[in-house]
């Protein structure tokens, strides 16, 4: 019975490929920092270059070039994927670069790009053709562990949910609601859910047990950690010290992370200032660093991170990674060329849209194709094709204006 089980299976490989992700000694938090700091320069560096495009998306350019039909559509299509092709060549491709075959480099060229970074600071702050306040600071991972240990995989779901805490309506003190508005919000992600469970169960998809258990998943986090939230109404003067106290998980971390925000970029918010915002990246400095150092004691002193328990080093992991992002993209103020590229704008606006076809595209690769027997080279080829598609398909939606969105 077991063997005609296995035969009718799309996915004859699954223990295979359980136990491949299974017993795994996961990443330094060295590495972690390495890579979260490595990455957002890539993304400056890239924004230095320049042809990047600009403008939105093609509804808005039919709207303001009417008289020239066809001839401006392709215009603009045509710029925007040179733009599109720049990024994905300056961006995505160093980044899978540095988590395959470039990975142990990774401190040195953290240190190169570094030092690259801060020539071009300097040339900025030197160049007489740029002009002061031009650019705004944007306001915007190896393998899966066992307990205690953590890779850059694991930050994906605590960094969504810091990411939605700090720009959250509870952050910015605006209260719409109740439970009604709440479940209306997390349907579409309860129904996300149940359809991933039923389809990785119909098709046999290996799961790993250590991630979220068997049934639970990445869609039921989120709508959980929503209901939660809108049942505890507390200003978010409050949220952080709330957050330490019933710190249960993600709902511990989204409180500290809506507290975060609230203090740092909407508590004086009515005054607009270079002068604040110049504080605003001091503070986001000092709060990195800081809940670094607090990751560091707690993992060697009270216990080590831990994604599957979700316990307060892996809280102060993801915040300490977060904000280092932000505190770096902060600094676009101060580098050349544009504050946003083309392949930026376009995730941005379809995340949801991009979540998924990521997690299609992912399935599709792992029911297809062999990957634990394929070679580095072709496993980098995977790679790269699967960015290229993500990218592409991400990218035409935006140019043409398409949002996926439930509420």
């Amino acid at each position: 019975m077991e063997d005609f089980s296995s035969t009718m299976s799309f996915n004859h490989n699954k223990h295979l490929k359980e136990q491949f992700v299974s017993n795994l000694t996961g990443s330094s938090l060295l590495d972690i920092f390495s890579i979260s700091f490595v990455i957002p320069i890539i993304v400056l560096l890239r924004r230095a270059i320049g042809f990047n495009y600009v403008s939105g998306s093609i509804k808005s350019q039919r709207s303001s070039k009417k008289d020239d039909g066809d001839s401006a559509t392709a215009k603009y299509f045509n710029a925007y994927m040179v733009s599109m092709a720049v990024d994905f060549l300056f961006i995505v491709v160093p980044i899978l670069l540095i988590h395959t075959v470039l990975s142990e480099w990774i401190h040195k060229l953290a240190l190169l790009l570094t030092l690259f970074l801060l020539f071009l600071m300097l040339v900025k702050r030197y160049s007489t053709s740029s002009s002061p306040g031009s650019h705004e600071p944007c306001d915007t991972v190896r393998k899966s562990i066992s307990s205690f240990r953590v890779a850059m995989m694991d930050l994906g779901v605590g960094s969504f949910v810091v990411a939605n805490a700090l720009v959250s309506r509870h952050a910015r003190n605006v209260f719409s609601g109740g439970w009604k508005i709440a479940l209306q919000s997390t349907c579409p992600l309860i129904l996300l859910g149940f359809a991933r469970l039923v389809s990785t169960s119909g098709v046999d998809y290996q799961v790993h047990v250590g991630e979220y258990g068997v049934h639970w998943n990445f869609f039921f986090t989120l709508a959980a950690i929503s209901l939660l939230t809108s049942a505890i109404n507390v200003h978010p003067q409050y949220c952080g010290v709330l957050g330490l106290f019933i710190l249960i998980g993600y709902l511990g971390m989204y409180l500290i992370g809506v507290q975060l925000g609230y203090q740092l970029f909407f508590k004086n918010n009515n005054s607009a200032s270079s002068h604040r915002d110049q504080l605003t990246r001091y503070r986001v400095c000092a709060v990195s660093v800081l809940l670094w150092l607090l990751t560091l004691v707690l993992n060697l002193h009270v216990e080590q991170v831990s994604r599957r328990m979700c316990n307060m080093a892996y809280v102060m992991l993801v915040l300490a990674v977060n904000f280092e992002v932000l505190a770096i993209f902060m600094l676009s103020e101060f580098t050349p060329g544009s504050n946003f590229t083309a392949l930026e704008g376009a995730f941005d606006q379809n995340l949801l849209a991009s979540f998924l076809l990521a997690n299609l595209l992912t399935g599709l690769v792992n029911l297809s194709i062999d990957t634990l027997f394929a070679s580095s080279n072709q496993a980098l080829v995977i790679l790269v094709l699967y960015a290229f598609v993500l990218s592409f398909f991400t990218g035409l939606a935006s140019f043409y204006g398409f949002r996926l969105k439930f509420w």
